[in-house]
C-alpha cells in the first residue's frame, strides 16, 4: 500500500498524543517541601525532595481526555523536585506510568526528566539559606549531649515565609556575603559563589495507547534540541503542535511515520486478528526476574493477590507491571493499578482490595522497612534483587514446568539467558564512521541521479535521519551511525520478541479456556432482567468446567474461576448477545474459531497434552513487515503563526512556550482540512449500552472511584476508605452467599433440602477465599502489627489481654473434663471450648505453621464450630485494643458496618463444614468415646474389658481398651478425618458379659463434632446372635450452635447416604420383613444399589461414605437381608432371631456333601467360591455374629464380582424350596434375574472395603 500523509486535527480520540506536559519549579511560589516524602530533615537541602508544579500542558483540556494535573504531577515527579550541583551526576532519565479513568479507560505517560540550571535569585538565595540552617542546626546537635534530641528543623511555613520574604536585593546581598564563609565548606553545602545550582524537569507525553518507543524518541529528540549547542530547525512549538494536533493514532493493522526534531519514527498499531498492542519490552521482563519468577508473578496476578513492585528504577516497575499485564490476554486486571506509587499515595497499601503497585526502594532501604498492614495474601516483587516472595499455598500454573520450557527456548533463540541475565550474543561491531558516512554520500548521489526506487528512497530518508541523529556519521554524541543501526535492530528484535513470548502465554490460555463457551449459561431472557440479577445467578457452570479439567490443573483453576477477572470476562460473554463483545474477547473467541476450524483443540480436556505454540514465526511476520515500511506518513512539523521574539534558542533551557499557538489546532496550519475518520483505541467498550446501564454492569467502579485514588487531598483520601469499606461489606455479603449456595446447592436453600454438590476441592477454594477477606478486613487502617497476619496480631493482643485476667487454673487444656459425659449419654454435645482455647491449640499445633497458617487454621476451626462470627463479635467487643490498634478509619472501627459483616458470617452457621478436620491431617486430637445402652430395657450394663477402635477416612485408632467399671475413654490420636465406623467388643468371659448397647457417642474434643454410631443390638454369648464384637456405622450430629444444641441442621448429610436411625430389633427380624411387600423390598434393593452408582459416578472429592451405602441403614446388605427373609418359614414361636446366614450355611454344607457325592448339578467353580468364603469367615478369629458374617460375605461378594452369581445358587438349591414359601422372592425367577441384572451394575467399579469390615479374613 502506498503511503499517504494524514494529520489529526478532529477528536483527541484519534490522535497519537493527547496532552503535552511541563512540570518542574515554580518560582513563584518558591521551595515548598514535599511533606510526604518521608524524608528527614537531618539530610543536606540538596538531597531533599521539594514539591514540584505542573509548569505548562496543552491542550487545556478535551471532551474525551479530561486533564488530571495533580496526578500527572505526581507521576511525572513520584519524589517530587530534586536538586544537583556540577559536581553531581545529572544523568536524564526516562520512565512511563499510566492513569487509570473511572470508565476502566487507560491513559499512558512517557515522561523525559532531566536536570537545568537554577537562573532564579531567588531559588539560589534560599537553598543556601537552607544550607546554613541546616549547617547550623547540626553543629549544635553534634556538640549537645548525646541524649537529646536533634533540634528542631525548620517547619514547612517557615520555609515558605523565608522563601516568600526573600526580594531580588536581599538575594544579591545574601549571594555576595555566603554565612558559610566562616563556617567553612561541608559536605554537601551549597555556596552560589562557587557551585552551580541544578533542578529536575520533566517533558511529558500523555497518549491514549502504551506507544512507548516513538514517544520516548520523540522526547528524546525534544531533549536533545534544547541541550544543543545549534538550534533546531523550527521552534520547539512545531513539534509540539504537530504531536498533538497532526499526528493520529495509527489504524488497526496499519504503521505510522511521523517526525520528531531530528528524524522520523514510526509507530505501529496490531490488526483486529492480532494480540493487543504491547510496547514494554516483556525481554527485559524477564532478564529482571527470571522465567520461573515470572510465571510465579503472572500466577499470583491471575489469583488476584495483592501485588507489590519494588526497584530503585521508575521504568522498572512499569516494564514489569505492563509486562504481566499484557500475558493476561484475554483477561484483564480488574483492580487498582497504580505501578508508580507516588509518596503522597503511600496510604493505598493500606488498601484491602487485590492491587498492582509498585513503590520506588530508597537507598539501602529493605523490605522491612516498608508499613505493610497485610501481608498474608501479598506477593512481593524485589525487581533490583531477582526475588518474587508469593503468597502461601500459591498453586502452580497449569503445565507450568513445560510452560517454562517452552518460553526459556523463545528466549534463547533472541539471544537471552533463560534464568535471567544479559545477552548471549555478542553485537556485531559497528561500521568505521568513515565508511558509513562514503556509503551514505553515494545513496544522495543516486538520489539525486534519480537511480532510487520508492522504497530505496524510504531507506534513505531512514539512513538520512540517523545520520542526523549521529552527527553525519561522526561521531557527535558518543553514536556512531553503525551503532544507530544497531539500535534499531535491536528494537526491532524486542518486538518480535514481544510478540512470540505473548503467543506461548496467550497458546496456553487457548488451550485451557478452548471450551469456555459451552459452560457459559444464558439464562436471562433480556438485558435488564440480567443486569438486575447479575448476583444472584451464575453465568458459568464451574462444576462442569473443572470435572472436564486434568486433576493437576484444578488447584489453580479452582481459585482463578472466582477472580473478578474472570467473571467479568464471562460477564462480557453474556453480554455479547446485546451489545458489542469487549476487543480483547473478540480477538479470543476469533483465535477459538481458528482453533476449531484447523481441529486443533482436544476432544478430551481432562487428558489434553502440552501443546506448544505453532504460529511464533508467523505472528511477527505483520508486525515486522509495519515497522520495515510505514503505511502511513503524518505531516511535517512547520512554521506556526508566532509573535515575533518567541521560540529564541537557549543552550540547556527549556523555553516557554507560546501558549496560543498550542492551546487549540484548527486554523493553524494549511493542512488542517485533512482529516481522517475517528477510530476508537480504547481497550474496554460496553457499546450498546446506555449510562444507567454501564453503572449496573460495572458495579465495583461505581463503589472505587479511580480518578479519586490519585487524589492526596484529605476529603479524598476519606472517600477513598469510605469505598474501600462499603467495598468490603459487599464482599462479604456475596461471599457468604456464595459459600451458602455451593454448600447446600439449589433446592437446598429453596426447599431445605437436597444433595450436597460441593466437592473437597470448592470447599477449599471458597474457605481460602474467606480467609483472605478476613484478612484483608482486619489489615484495612492496621497501625500495630505484629508479624505478617492482620488478624493474627489481632488475636495475639486479645489473648495477651485475657490471659492478664485469666487465673492460672483456667489455662488448661482446651480438652473438656468428664462431666460433659451425661450430654454425650444423651445425644447432645458438650459446651464448645472458649475463644482463648481456641488459639492455644493452634498455638500447639505440629507443622511449624507462620502466622499466617494459624490465622487460617484457626478461621477453618471456627468455622467448622460454628463459632466464627460469635468468636469475631468477641474479638471485636474490646474497643479500646482496637482503637489502639487501627486507624480512625478503618473498617473495624465503623459500627454499622462491622455489624452487618458479623451477621453475614453468622448465616454460615446453617451449614455443616469438615474444613479443619480435612485441611489439618496430620495433627493429633483428643477423642472422647461413650457407650449408651438400651435404658428402656432396665438392663444393667456387664461388660467384660470392653474396647473400640474408631475408623475415619484418614486412618484408624487402634484398639483402645475401656477402663473398668466406666462406660467412656478418652483418647488421643493423629486425625482420623470424617468419622465412618466404629468397632465394639469385648472379652470371652462367659454368659454373664453381656449387654444390650443403644448407641456409641465419639466426640472431637478440639472440633466439637459429635458422631453417633447406632447399636440396638446385644453383645455377649447367649443373647442375639452371640456377637462380641460390632461394626457399627455412624453419622454426624451437628448442631447449629450453643444454644442450637441437639438439633439437625438443613444443611444434606456429608455421606450422601439415607440418614440412619438405631434399631432396638435384632438385624434378621422376620417381623419387620413380613410387613414389607414384595414390591417394597424391590425398590429397596434397587435404591441401595442406584445410591452405589450414583456415588461412583460423582466426582472422587464428592463421594462420601462407602461403607454406609453398604452397610448402614437402607445399605445393600440390609436390602439384600430383606429380600432373602421375605417368606421365609420359620417354627419359632415369636419368629425371633432368624439370622441368614444359618440359611447361606446349610446351603453350604448341602453343596460340599453334594460334592462329595458328586451329585453337584451346579457350577462346581461357583459353588467352591461361595463354600470357601463362607468357611474363610466362619474360620476368621473374630467372633462378629451371624449378622457380622452375612455383612461381610455380601461386602466380599459385591466386592470381588460374585454377589449376582452367589444369588442364583441360593434361589436354585433345593433347600430353598423347603425354606421358603411360594410367594417369596428368592423362589421367583424373575425377581431373582432383575436382581441379578441390578447387581451386575456394580461390577464396573472399583470398591475398596475397609479394613474394619475385612480385618481377619484373607481374601
Amino acid at each position: 500500500m502506498m503511503s499517504g500523509v494524514t494529520s489529526a486535527t478532529g477528536s483527541a480520540s484519534c490522535r497519537f498524543a493527547q496532552h503535552f506536559v511541563v512540570c518542574g519549579l515554580d518560582t513563584e511560589t518558591g521551595l515548598e517541601p514535599e511533606e510526604l516524602a518521608g524524608e528527614s530533615f537531618e539530610q543536606s537541602p540538596i538531597r531533599r525532595s521539594f514539591r514540584s508544579k505542573v509548569l505548562a500542558h496543552y491542550p487545556e483540556s478535551t471532551d474525551r481526555s479530561p486533564f488530571n494535573g495533580d496526578a500527572v504531577n505526581m507521576l511525572c515527579m513520584p519524589r517530587g523536585l530534586s536538586f544537583r550541583s556540577q559536581t553531581d551526576s545529572r544523568d536524564s532519565h526516562f520512565h512511563s506510568f499510566t492513569v487509570a479513568r473511572d470508565d476502566g479507560t487507560h491513559s499512558y505517560g512517557f515522561v523525559h526528566m532531566y536536570y537545568e540550571e537554577v537562573t532564579s535569585a531567588q531559588i539560589t538565595a534560599a537553598m543556601q539559606t537552607l544550607h546554613q540552617m541546616h549547617h547550623v542546626e547540626h553543629h549544635s546537635t553534634s556538640s549537645s549531649s548525646r541524649s537529646t534530641s536533634s533540634a528542631s528543623s525548620p517547619s514547612t511555613s517557615s520555609m515558605d515565609s523565608l522563601v516568600s520574604s526573600l526580594d531580588e536585593s536581599d538575594a544579591a546581598s545574601m549571594a555576595e556575603r555566603p554565612l558559610l564563609a566562616y563556617l567553612g565548606c561541608t559536605v554537601g553545602s551549597f555556596q552560589p559563589a562557587r557551585d552551580t545550582l541544578y533542578v529536575s524537569k520533566a517533558l511529558c507525553l500523555l497518549t491514549p495507547l502504551p506507544f512507548l518507543l516513538a514517544a520516548r524518541h520523540f522526547l528524546s529528540q525534544l531533549h536533545q534540541a534544547v541541550t544543543s549547542y545549534a538550534a533546531p530547525p523550527l521552534p520547539l512549538e512545531s513539534y509540539i503542535h504537530n504531536i498533538l494536533y497532526e499526528v493520529p493514532a495509527p489504524p488497526p493493522g496499519r504503521s505510522l511515520r511521523f517526525h520528531g526534531v531530528q528524524g522520523p519514527i514510526v509507530c505501529q498499531q496490531p490488526g483486529p486478528e492480532e494480540l493487543p498492542l504491547g510496547d514494554y519490552p516483556l525481554g527485559e521482563a524477564f532478564s529482571l526476574l527470571g522465567v520461573e519468577n515470572l510465571v510465579r508473578l503472572l500466577t499470583s496476578v491471575l489469583l488476584e493477590t495483592q501485588i507489590l513492585l519494588y526497584s530503585q528504577d521508575y521504568q522498572r516497575l512499569m516494564t514489569v507491571a505492563e509486562g504481566i499485564t499484557t500475558l493476561l490476554f484475554p483477561f484483564q486486571w480488574q483492580h487498582i493499578y497504580l505501578p508508580i506509587l507516588p509518596a503522597p499515595l503511600h496510604h493505598l497499601l493500606d488498601a484491602p482490595v487485590p492491587f498492582l503497585m509498585g513503590i520506588q526502594r530508597r537507598d539501602g532501604a529493605q523490605r522491612s522497612t516498608l508499613e505493610l498492614s497485610n501481608e498474608s495474601n501479598l506477593c512481593f516483587v524485589d525487581i533490583d534483587n531477582h526475588r518474587v516472595d508469593p503468597p502461601e499455598d500459591l498453586p502452580l500454573f497449569p503445565d507450568q514446568l513445560e510452560l517454562i520450557q517452552e518460553v526459556n527456548e523463545v528466549l534463547l533463540r533472541f539471544g537471552l539467558q533463560p534464568y535471567g541475565g544479559s545477552t548471549t550474543t555478542k553485537p556485531a561491531p559497528a561500521a568505521p564512521p568513515c565508511l558509513s558516512s562514503l556509503v551514505l554520500e553515494d545513496l544522495m548521489e543516486d538520489r539525486r541521479n534519480g537511480n532510487l526506487g520508492g522504497e530505496e528512497l524510504a531507506v534513505l530518508e531512514r539512513l538520512q535521519a540517523l545520520a542526523r541523529r549521529c552527527g553525519g556519521g561522526g561521531m557527535a554524541g558518543g553514536k556512531t551511525l553503525g551503532r544507530a543501526f544497531e539500535e534499531e535492530e535491536e528494537e526491532l528484535k524486542a518486538a518480535k520478541m514481544n510478540v512470540q513470548l505473548r503467543e506461548v502465554f496467550a497458546g496456553r490460555f487457548t488451550s485451557i479456556f478452548g471450551r469456555y463457551e459451552e459452560f457459559v449459561i444464558h439464562s436471562a431472557p433480556d438485558l435488564e432482567s440480567w443486569l438486575g440479577n447479575r448476583e444472584g445467578t451464575s453465568n458459568f457452570d464451574k462444576g462442569s468446567f473443572l470435572s472436564a479439567q486434568p486433576a493437576t490443573h484444578l488447584h489453580f483453576l479452582s481459585r482463578f474461576l472466582e477472580t473478578a477477572m474472570f467473571s467479568s470476562f464471562v460477564d462480557s460473554k453474556v453480554l455479547s448477545r446485546w451489545a458489542d463483545r469487549e476487543p480483547l474477547q473478540r480477538v479470543f473467541d476469533r483465535r477459538l474459531e481458528r482453533e476449531r476450524l484447523y481441529n486443533t483443540l482436544e476432544d478430551d480436556p481432562g487428558n489434553r497434552l502440552y501443546r506448544k505454540c505453532t504460529v511464533l514465526h508467523e505472528s511477527v511476520q505483520a508486525m515486522e513487515r509495519r515497522l520495515l515500511k510505514a503505511d502511513h506518513t503524518a505531516i511535517h512539523p512547520h512554521l506556526l503563526d508566532m509573535r515575533i521574539g518567541q521560540g529564541r534558542h537557549q543552550q540547556g533551557c527549556f523555553p516557554r512556550l507560546q501558549a496560543d499557538v498550542l492551546a487549540q489546532g484548527h486554523h493553524t496550519n494549511k493542512w488542517s482540512s485533512r482529516y481522517i475518520p475517528k477510530r476508537p483505541v480504547t481497550t474496554e467498550t460496553t457499546s450498546g449500552l446506555d449510562n444507567d446501564q454501564r453503572e449496573k454492569f460495572s458495579p465495583g467502579r461505581r463503589i472505587l472511584c479511580q480518578s479519586k485514588l490519585l487524589d492526596p487531598s484529605p476529603s479524598a483520601v476519606t472517600q477513598t476508605q469510605r469505598g474501600f469499606v462499603e467495598g468490603l461489606l459487599r464482599e462479604c455479603r456475596v461471599k457468604t452467599r456464595h459459600m451458602l449456595m455451593e454448600r447446600m446447592g439449589k433446592e437446598s436453600v429453596e426447599l431445605g433440602r437436597g444433595e450436597a454438590n460441593i466437592t473437597g476441592l470448592q470447599e477449599n477454594r471458597l474457605i481460602h477465599s474467606l480467609c483472605d477477606l478476613l484478612e484483608r478486613t482486619w489489615g484495612h487502617g492496621l497501625q500495630l502489627k505484629q508479624g505478617r497476619s492482620a488478624l493474627w496480631s489481632h488475636l495475639l493482643h486479645y489473648q495477651a489481654n485475657e490471659e492478664k485476667m485469666e487465673s492460672p487454673s483456667n489455662a488448661e487444656c482446651p480438652v473438656s473434663n468428664g462431666s460433659d459425659s451425661r450430654r454425650l449419654e444423651e445425644g447432645l454435645p458438650p459446651p464448645k471450648g472458649s475463644f482463648v482455647q481456641d488459639m492455644r491449640f493452634v498455638q500447639t499445633m505440629s507443622g511449624d505453621l507462620c502466622e499466617v497458617g494459624q490465622a487460617r487454621a484457626w478461621i477453618h476451626l471456627a468455622l467448622e464450630k460454628k463459632l466464627l462470627s460469635q468468636h469475631l463479635k468477641l474479638l471485636l467487643a474490646n474497643h479500646d485494643l482496637i482503637r489502639q490498634l487501627y486507624k480512625p478509619y478503618a473498617f473495624l472501627l465503623c459500627e454499622e458496618e462491622r455489624e452487618q459483616f458479623l451477621f453475614h458470617l453468622l448465616s454460615l452457621n446453617t451449614v455443616d463444614y469438615l474444613c479443619f478436620t480435612r485441611k489439618f491431617t496430620s495433627i493429633s486430637i483428643p477423642y472422647r468415646v461413650v457407650i449408651t445402652p438400651m435404658k428402656k430395657l432396665s438392663i444393667a450394663m456387664t461388660m467384660s474389658n470392653p474396647w473400640v477402635c474408631v475408623s475415619g477416612e484418614l486412618g484408624d485408632s487402634g484398639v483402645r481398651q475401656i477402663p473398668k467399671n466406666t462406660q467412656e475413654i478418652i483418647f488421643q490420636c493423629q486425625n482420623l478425618g470424617r468419622l465412618s465406623t466404629l468397632q465394639l467388643g469385648q472379652e470371652n468371659s462367659g454368659l454373664l458379659a453381656k449387654c444390650l448397647v443403644d448407641c456409641v457417642i465419639v466426640h472431637n474434643e478440639i472440633t466439637g463434632h459429635t458422631y453417633r454410631f447406632p447399636c440396638g443390638r446385644w453383645l455377649g454369648k447367649g443373647v442375639g446372635d452371640g456377637s462380641l464384637e460390632r461394626v457399627l456405622i455412624g453419622q454426624l450430629v451437628s448442631p447449629g450452635g450453643e444454644e442450637d444444641s441437639g438439633r439437625w441442621t438443613g444443611t444434606p448429610p456429608e455421606q450422601g447416604s439415607p440418614p440412619q436411625s438405631g434399631r432396638t430389633g435384632s438385624l434378621g427380624s422376620l417381623s419387620r420383613s413380613n410387613k414389607l411387600s414384595s414390591a417394597q423390598v424391590q425398590e429397596d434393593t434397587r435404591e441401595a444399589v442406584n445410591n452405589l452408582v450414583k456415588h461412583f459416578h460423582k466426582a472422587e472429592q464428592e463421594r462420601g461414605n462407602l461403607t454406609a451405602l453398604l452397610c448402614g441403614e437402607g445399605g445393600l446388605v440390609r436390602s439384600l437381608e430383606q429380600f432373602l427373609l421375605h417368606g421365609f418359614k420359620s417354627s419359632r414361636l415369636f419368629q425371633r432371631s432368624v439370622f441368614i446366614w444359618d440359611f447361606v450355611e446349610k446351603v453350604v454344607v448341602s453343596m460340599e456333601t453334594a460334592d462329595q457325592m458328586g451329585d453337584l448339578r451346579e457350577s462346581t467353580e461357583l459353588c467352591d467360591s461361595l463354600c470357601h468364603y463362607a468357611n474363610a469367615i466362619n474360620a476368621s478369629p473374630r467372633n462378629i455374629g451371624k449378622e457380622g458374617k452375612f455383612q461381610l460375605l455380601v461386602c466380599l461378594g459385591v466386592r470381588d464380582r460374585l454377589l449376582p452369581q452367589w444369588l442364583h445358587l441360593l434361589a436354585e438349591c433345593h433347600l430353598t424350596a423347603v425354606q421358603y414359601e411360594k410367594s417369596a422372592l428368592v423362589r421367583d425367577r424373575a425377581a431373582v434375574h432383575t436382581l441379578s441384572r441390578v447387581l451386575h451394575t456394580l461390577h464396573e467399579f472399583p470398591i475398596a472395603l475397609e479394613t474394619a469390615l475385612v480385618k481377619g479374613v484373607d481374601l
